[in-house]
């Protein structure tokens, strides 16, 4: 067995787009559009996967919009995609300059989390040993839930 990707249903191409190849620096490798049944996939690769995502061999995260709107909620029972990042106060000052609210900031140089524009929760791991805290992030108060 092995794992492909993970999907999560979006309300706005351009809108997850933005915040998922944008401000998070993720890579679309595919995307198949289906009229008979109304929906479009977009698969998207970590920047070191993209390579091997377009052969399928490293797992993408499968963004399904349906034509059709519906309201999925606020997705809070989906849980969160995780992924590791070179510096995790980097990829923090990106996505806050790109607007994303930091739902909880990286206090211990370890772990954040932030949440898509359909309100995915997306845990920031940094990659080995935590950094050292950091302000503006080590006396920042999380912001909503995650």
């Amino acid at each position: 067995m092995r794992y492909l990707h993970t999907m999560v249903r979006i309300r706005d191409i351009d809108t997850s787009l933005r915040f998922y190849c944008d401000a998070l620096g993720m890579k679309e490798v595919r995307r198949i559009e289906n009229e008979k049944g109304r929906f479009t996939l977009i698969f998207l690769a970590a920047p070191e996967d993209e390579a091997r995502a377009l052969s399928e061999k490293a797992p993408m995260l499968e963004l399904t919009y349906n034509w059709d709107g519906e309201d999925y909620g606020s997705a809070r029972n989906f849980g969160h995609l995780a992924f590791l990042v070179d510096d995790i106060y980097t990829t923090c000052a990106r996505l806050q300059a790109a607007g994303v609210t930091i739902n909880r900031p990286p206090r211990d140089g370890h772990m954040a989390f932030v949440r898509s524009p359909d309100l995915i929760s997306i845990e920031l791991l940094q990659k080995g040993a935590a950094l050292a805290p950091q302000e503006p992030w080590a006396s920042m108060p999380n912001t909503g839930s995650w």
